[in-house]
């Protein structure tokens, strides 16, 4: 069972890349967070994997830090969250730690709001998973390797911008983009979006990575 793969990012696309180890090349899933984090294209990449083996196929998800494949190994323990439907709630978080932390202060609400999250899949999160969410945020906090706190706000909201704009803000941010590159991208996004069309954390930063420098 491949638990890491280490070589060469050859190709990406919006939910999959493609990684070369010694002449083969190996198809993963990845959340958005991940793909958001990866080196360009040609760099060195290293991925941790979970294999999920079917009767008629082998999928292989990939993951960019130990404290994402932790959560991710927690959620598909819940009724009804697979492989898949776990990555669609890693990607629709800012970050693997938000989504935790919407599980660990019961914030069902919020949690309904992830791609494939229905309130009962939601209250199931909560009450299989709320402490095992606080003691794996307790252990990122105590290892000091936790991500730099999210900011709030990119910049001073204009009247009726919806928070997930700053949502998309802060995650641009905290993936190592200057927050002036951020702010023009989420003005950008602004102006485009129908406010009443609600759109998803997980769309909009998609629609924002394709915009920015690289």
């Amino acid at each position: 069972m491949i638990g890491r793969l280490r070589g060469t990012l050859a190709e990406q696309n919006d939910t999959q890349v493609l990684v070369e180890c010694g002449g083969v090349g190996y198809l993963v899933s990845v959340s958005t967070h991940t793909l958001l984090s990866l080196p360009p294209v040609g760099d060195p990449v290293t991925l941790r994997v979970f294999t999920h083996m079917m009767d008629s196929k082998i999928t292989l998800y990939g993951f960019g830090s130990p404290f994402e494949r932790d959560l991710f190994d927690l959620l598909i323990t819940v009724k009804k969250v697979g492989p898949s439907s776990a990555v669609g709630i890693l990607s629709g978080g800012a970050d693997p730690e938000s989504v935790a932390r919407l599980i660990a202060d019961e914030e069902i609400g919020m949690l309904t709001k992830l791609r494939g999250v229905g309130k009962k899949t939601a209250e199931m999160l909560v009450v299989e998973l709320r402490e095992k969410c606080l003691e794996l945020l307790s252990r990122r906090a105590g290892s000091g390797t936790s991500a730099r706190p999210t900011p709030a706000v990119v910049s001073p909201r204009s009247p009726g911008r919806p928070a997930v704009l700053d949502q998309v803000g802060a995650a641009l941010i905290q993936l190592g983009w200057r927050p002036a590159e951020a702010d023009k991208v989420v003005a950008e996004l602004e102006a485009e979006i129908d406010p009443q069309s609600d759109p998803s954390l997980e769309s909009l930063i998609r629609q924002a990575l394709r915009s920015m420098p690289r």
